[in-house]
């Protein structure tokens, strides 16, 4: 049995929330089930391009592709053949007494607490049964070379230190930097997590300079984000996605098919100033 995760980030910094990261994680015994169904139904709907938050078309016909491929996507999410996770942290709680090392270092070390914690791997029931090789796929990380081997290095320890629990093995060559052009399921992760930071920094609300009407693109992006929390709802009926779901106890972290975590420092002095009201 091996888990694979999928891993992506966004915006580092935002208008209200920052330091957004992403992580799909499918199990073995599941994998190519859930990659041809998706990649079949794209090439169905003849979607032969890499499909990304970015690129959401701005023609109802297209647009309507792109949704179908979510309606999949999300049907693998409710059967929990895959799980989600979702991670930022909101402006006004700002850390302090951070050392120089840690404010140099902040990307990386928010991924690793994203990873360490994200999806309580130590609760699993599979886990129980013998030992689960995790395998990391990350899309291709924006920091120098020297920095992307050094945070492997870290993730990789977490093997080493237990940290998931004895049941779970990460193998040095199971983590790499890859191309979402040929991970479909990294493709849908972005739509999922671009659409969150789009909302949550009040981008739906942007106008071209100088003009009173938003753009189509930001439109369809507004129209493509409520069909996602239409899905997140189904689930979690209610969901808020700014803050951390709830858990009535803690291997929810684990039995949770989708899941936000809003990260807050936990030494932090409140800037009332990032907030949204106070912007209004």
């Amino acid at each position: 049995m091996e888990y694979i995760l999928y891993c992506d980030e966004s915006d580092r910094e935002g208008k209200f929330f920052s330091n957004f990261y992403g992580a799909a994680l499918v199990r073995s015994t599941d994998i190519n089930q859930v990659e041809k169904e998706l990649n079949d139904l794209k090439s169905e709907l003849n979607l032969n391009a890499e499909i990304k938050w970015s690129k959401v078309p701005s023609h109802e016909a297209y647009f309507k592709r792109y949704c179908r491929v979510i309606d999949k996507f999300f049907e693998f999410v409710k059967k929990d053949l895959i799980k989600v996770r979702i991670m930022f942290k909101q402006n006004r709680y700002v850390p302090i007494n951070l050392t120089k090392e840690q404010k140099d270092h902040e990307f990386l070390i928010l991924y690793y607490e994203f990873l360490k914690h994200c999806f309580g791997l130590k609760y699993s029931d599979e886990a129980q049964g013998g030992v689960i090789k995790l395998k990391f796929y990350f899309d291709d990380l924006p920091i120098p070379r020297i920095d992307a081997d050094s945070f492997k290095d870290f993730i990789y320890k977490l093997g080493t230190t237990k940290a998931y629990g004895d049941s779970f093995l990460i193998l040095r060559e199971n983590m790499a930097e890859v191309n979402s052009k040929n991970h479909v399921i990294l493709q849908c992760l972005d739509i999922v997590l671009g659409s969150m930071c789009f909302r949550l920094n009040d981008k739906h609300r942007e106008k071209p300079q100088g003009k009173y009407r938003r753009s189509k693109g930001t439109i369809y992006k507004e129209k493509m984000y409520k069909h996602i929390l239409k899905h997140i709802r189904d689930i979690h009926p209610n969901f808020n996605i700014g803050v951390s779901t709830g858990r009535k106890e803690p291997c929810d972290s684990w039995r949770y098919s989708y899941s936000h975590w809003r990260f807050v420092p936990s030494n932090h002095t409140i800037d009332f100033s990032a907030t949204k009201k106070h912007k209004k």
